[in-house]
């Protein structure tokens, strides 16, 4: 499989589960990492920790279940803690802590989200028992697999105090979304994060890699792990505002250093990772979008916060100064602004090619949409035109001879004028928008069957000179072989009307032979009774012969237009009747 072929079916896939699936997905990934490291190292039995992953599966299983039966989803989600926790306790699986004592990630996250879906889904009574159920299994979670976090303990009130903050927020985002008057902003914040996915997963990693070392620290890193949070949600709005964002996310650098100064951390770096990445992809969007001095004066700003922060952390932990820890993080720092800049370059460069090829299939597809209106305004107007012009013609010559011959020839006028009346209203009809643009725009003239098309053109011609007609067609015959077909012997006709001179007969032949559908109109008319303007025009070709190459062009066919054996004008065409191969 390619690499565009796997990224369509990620894309798919991100637009199916949006970002809740993607988070899901990181504290999966995250917990099966940490629970196969667990499972064969030194410490306890080996593989003990491998019962683990059932409960995680069966959490993430629900999460994923919640978004089309969200009732249903957070009551399995309930019993599944409470099955895996008598489990767990009976055969006494060491249980790692997260935010929750005894809890893995997906589980805290898996209910997170059973309690949004429930909230924002599911009618309110039947919402609260499915919150309560799923509050219950939590406690039974986290106070019931182990000895090290019963009720009283430091660990199980720090859990509780964790707990409730995330059921609140749970329930205030969901019934958020359950408000009738907030579905099209929440239809932008899908729009806003949907091309972000990659960065919202690795934003997701690096957070449940923090909580995993942070959460040591106890009270103290509570600070912390929420500057990383708002640094993670500042950072995919940048997508949209990348100035005011990477902004926001110095003041959350700069606040979070203080914290981490005042309070002495020890788990985390003086500027947590997810930080960091949350400062790159600013730095990324800046490059990427922004006017080029706006982008570099966030850059500087940005800069100078983590150099303030790394200059005050490394004094902090090392009095003599930590010049050694300073060098290091300037090189790194550097690096990483460098790869950020050259991304933000790079994605740049391509959005601006992207715009420049858009712009240019505009283009042709508007060169290409007018040069049909031009050859159905040449094909159909002129020629009701040309026939008014030939009968007006006439009547002047023959009116003062034979009067009646005036008033035949005034009836063809009007039939003409009035049949071109209404092709100029399917023109316009076209260019309204009101009818299909392109080589179809007069599908009401040209039907499915060429045969009798050419019929009916033939017994209106009213260019004053007999044609007759020879005909071999399939019924099968492709429609938009058939409709060009129709246009070239029409103009061939105007033609004759516009240009020949002393023509006594016109021949069409059409026939298929073999793949390709054979055209062939004649004329017997000489060349030397023709005036030097009118055999300098159908030498020229004018428009119509242009319009005529063009129709055939598109169609991968072959045309000749010139003088014929005998003197007269020919004009032959093949036309392919099936696809290539």
């Amino acid at each position: 499989m390619d690499r565009d072929a796997l990224l369509a079916k990620v894309t798919v896939l991100w637009r199916r589960f949006g970002p809740p699936g993607v988070i899901l997905l990181a504290a999966l990934l995250c917990d099966v990492g940490i629970v196969l490291g667990a499972a064969f190292d030194s410490v306890g039995p080996k593989g003990i920790d491998l019962l683990l992953l059932p409960g995680i599966a069966s959490m993430a299983a629900c999460a994923v279940w919640a978004r089309t039966r969200p009732a249903v989803a957070a009551f399995a989600g309930a019993g599944s803690l409470i099955f895996f926790s008598i489990l767990i306790r009976y055969f006494d699986v060491p249980a790692y802590s997260t935010m929750l004592a005894n809890t893995t990630f997906t589980e805290v996250v898996g209910g997170c989200e059973l309690v949004y879906y429930a909230v924002r889904r599911v009618r309110p009574g039947v919402a609260f028992a499915a919150v309560c159920s799923l509050v219950v299994g939590a406690l039974v979670a986290v106070g019931g697999r182990s000895y090290h976090a019963q009720p009283g303990s430091s660990s199980f009130g720090q859990s509780l105090i964790y707990g409730v903050l995330m059921l609140f927020a749970a329930v205030l985002i969901g019934l958020y979304g359950r408000r009738p008057d907030t579905e099209q902003k929440t239809n932008g914040l899908l729009e806003l994060v949907r091309d972000q996915w990659l960065l919202i997963g690795g934003l997701a990693f690096m957070l449940f890699l923090e909580l995993a070392s942070g959460l040591n620290d106890g009270l103290r890193g509570v600070p912390i792990i929420f500057c990383s949070i708002a640094a993670a949600g500042l950072a995919v709005l940048a997508g949209r505002y990348p100035v005011r964002a990477s902004l926001g996310i110095a003041a959350v650098m700069a606040f979070g250093g203080l914290v981490a100064a005042v309070l002495g951390t020890r788990n985390f770096p003086q500027v947590a990772p997810t930080q960091v990445l949350a400062g790159m992809a600013a730095v990324t969007y800046l490059i990427r979008s922004a006017v080029p001095a706006r982008a570099w004066a966030c850059i500087g700003v940005m800069s100078a916060v983590v150099a303030v922060d790394t200059v005050v952390g490394s004094y902090r932990q090392s009095y003599s100064g930590g010049l050694a820890e300073i060098k290091q993080s300037f090189i790194g720092a550097v690096l990483l602004l460098g790869i950020s800049v050259a991304l933000g370059l790079f994605l740049r460069s391509r959005e601006s090619e992207r715009k420049t090829v858009v712009k240019s299939a505009v283009t042709d597809a508007q060169t290409s949409e007018r040069m049909a209106l031009a050859r159905e305004l040449h094909d159909v107007v002129a020629h009701h035109v040309t026939g008014i012009v030939v009968q007006a013609q006439a009547a002047q010559m023959m009116g003062g001879k034979d009067p009646q011959i005036a008033l035949d020839a005034l009836a063809r006028i009007e039939t003409a004028g009035g049949e071109a009346l209404t092709a100029m209203r399917r023109l316009v009809r076209s260019m309204r928008g009101d009818a299909p643009a392109g080589s179809s725009e007069f599908s009401e003239q040209a039907t499915t069957d060429l045969a009798a098309d050419l019929r009916r053109l033939v017994d209106g011609v009213n260019n004053g000179v007999p044609t007759t007609l020879e005909l071999n067609l399939p019924d099968d015959l492709p429609q938009e072989v058939g409709r060009s077909a129709l246009r070239l012997v029409q103009e061939s006709l105007t033609n004759i009307g516009k240009h020949a001179a002393g023509v006594r007969m016109a021949t069409v032949l059409a026939e298929v032979t073999g793949n390709e559908l054979h055209l062939l109109v004649t004329d017997d008319g000489q060349e030397e009774r023709r005036t030097a303007t009118d055999a300098g025009a159908r030498r020229e070709g004018g428009y119509g012969l242009i319009g005529m190459r063009e129709r055939v062009e598109l169609l991968h066919g072959r045309l000749f237009a010139g003088r014929g054996y005998d003197g007269g004008w020919r004009v032959e065409a093949w036309l392919p009747v099936e696809g290539d191969e």
